[in-house]
């Protein structure tokens, strides 16, 4: 299925895709599959974070009830969720929710378990569910994205905040507004996510990663160091629809190394830096961060390579942690990224943030890029080099072959006009933002978008400074100002984003450089 680091994975075809925005929507769906399930069906997933309680839908059940109640009922349940930190150096990363997540499966006959074997300072961030039916592959279904089965991710078209809430930078209140995306995938590519999961599963190396305290914590935690041998794999399902997907991961290089990525694997890094190199009129993202020269520098070279290309970001506000810590080592990595792609083009490079119609920031969680309405992806990976090498992730990256054959499936982006389910996307993505109906004329050029944003962002920016007398304008963008970080505070930023929050996880003589 994949290189292991050194070519690009293949792609799978015959699939249909179908992104589901908002975390409410993605639960909602998740809740229609499992609640289907009967014994002999089987369910694997992976996580960062899961909250045991978090309610799928506004009457429950919550996520640690259903999948309790399919173990018990003969549904093989499976998990891998991240070990975290722990609670002093990683809060609000929680190792206890994740903890209390998979003793409710495991005491109900499932197996989860909580998986360390990451590289220093590393984490797992795949999100990820698998569904198979015993009696009808035609059924199976995967989800992929960058939602978590955890508080504060149902949140739905009006940003109100999930009523179960984590704790965040008080400018985003006591209920974050918060949007997020995920895919839903059919067809042969079901089977490609379920191998990626048994990849890690059949890691031979100790889930504690061999060290003595989280030797201790696995063992208060009653789980194993190894889990138990999984089932044969089953024939992947039949092909279900016209779309396109290869599967990318990053894994950083480690001691002991992933036995399936033995140089760690840095395939969505490398698939960006392709796409980016083929764009023509838009590169659009959706993205918690943006906080990566190296990110921005293919970006860049994009713009500089292209005068006909614009950029358009959708970032939060505020990160989700802006003390006087954690704050100025991730604002100075945003700044130099943003600055980077504005040296090259400044008027072709938009960045925005979003805020619901009562005036509260949107925490921007959602991890999407669009490039010429051909060619998208939807993950967990950010834009930065944490997650491009040093993290587990996973993001599928997608065409649509419905509209033609200008454009072959094996190729990142290239001629042709737009594919359906990009371009959707991009409208359904637009028209909530800008608050714009998706059949406006406004939105069918990608090439026009800027304009469209930075009027829409200007309208709202006014609209506050004149003390909001007046009806508020449409939409949710603004401009978005990375708060500058003083020089003193730049003395130690610089070193703790290099080290700690945006760490280098390549090969040692790849660092500093924009290979990846």
């Amino acid at each position: 299925m994949h290189a292991g680091g050194a070519g690009s994975p293949s792609w799978s075809e015959g699939n249909r895709v179908r992104p589901l925005i908002h975390g409410a929507t993605y639960f909602a769906r998740l809740h229609e599959e499992l609640s289907a399930l009967q014994a002999g069906d089987r369910v694997w997933f992976t996580d960062w974070r899961g909250d045991s309680d978090e309610r799928l839908t506004a009457d429950g059940p919550t996520i640690g009830e259903l999948l309790a109640r399919l173990a018990k009922a003969g549904v093989e349940v499976r998990g891998l969720i991240w070990r975290s930190h722990g609670e002093r150096v990683s809060a609000p990363m929680s190792w206890r929710s994740n903890e209390l997540l998979s003793r409710q499966i495991n005491d109900a006959g499932g197996e989860v378990l909580l998986d360390q074997r990451v590289r220093l300072f590393g984490c797992h961030h795949q999100k990820l569910v698998v569904i198979r039916r015993r009696d009808d592959p035609s059924r199976d279904v995967a989800f992929v994205g960058g939602i978590d089965l955890s508080h504060s991710r149902r949140d739905d078209a009006d940003h109100r905040g999930d009523p179960q809430a984590v704790a965040m930078d008080s400018r985003y209140g006591k209920r974050p507004p918060w949007h997020d995306a995920a895919v839903e995938l059919r067809g042969p590519v079901v089977a490609d996510v379920l191998e990626l999961f048994a990849e890690r599963w059949n890691d031979p190396h100790p889930l504690d990663h061999r060290t003595p305290y989280r030797m201790l914590l696995q063992r208060l935690a009653d789980m194993p160091r190894h889990p138990e041998p999984l089932p044969g794999t089953a024939p992947p399902p039949p092909p279900a629809g016209p779309h396109a997907v290869q599967l990318l991961r990053t894994y950083g290089m480690k001691h002991p190394p992933f036995p399936f990525a033995p140089n760690g694997e840095r395939s969505i890094a490398r698939a960006y830096t392709k796409a980016f190199s083929r764009a023509r009129s838009l590169i659009y993202i959706e993205d918690q961060y943006l906080w990566s020269e190296e990110v921005a520098a293919g970006i860049a070279a994009a713009l500089e390579r292209n005068p006909e290309l614009n950029v358009i970001a959708v970032v939060p506000r505020y990160p989700d942690s802006d003390g006087v810590l954690g704050g100025p080592p991730k604002r100075v990595g945003q700044m130099r990224a943003i600055s980077r792609m504005r040296q090259v083009a400044p008027d072709r490079v938009g960045v925005f943030d979003l805020e619901n119609n009562a005036g509260t920031p949107i925490y921007v969680h959602a991890k999407i890029c669009i490039i010429d309405d051909i060619w998208f992806t939807c993950g967990s990976d950010n834009f930065n080099r944490r997650s491009w090498t040093t993290d587990s992730e996973l993001t599928c990256a997608v065409i649509d072959t419905s509209a033609g054959h200008g454009e072959p499936p094996a190729a990142d982006t290239g001629p042709g006009g737009s594919r359906p389910l990009a371009y959707g996307l991009r409208l359904q993505l637009w028209a909530e933002h800008l608050g714009l109906d998706q059949n406006d004329p406004q939105l069918q050029d990608p090439a026009a978008g800027l304009k469209v944003w930075n009027a829409a962002a200007d309208a709202l920016d006014q609209w506050h400074k004149t003390g909001r007398r007046s009806p508020r304008p449409k939409g949710h963008a603004r401009h978005h100002i990375t708060e500058p970080v003083p020089p003193l505070q730049r003395l130690w930023a610089d070193a703790v984003n290099r080290l700690v929050v945006d760490p280098d996880g390549r090969p040692r003589r790849m660092r500093g450089s924009t290979p990846f």
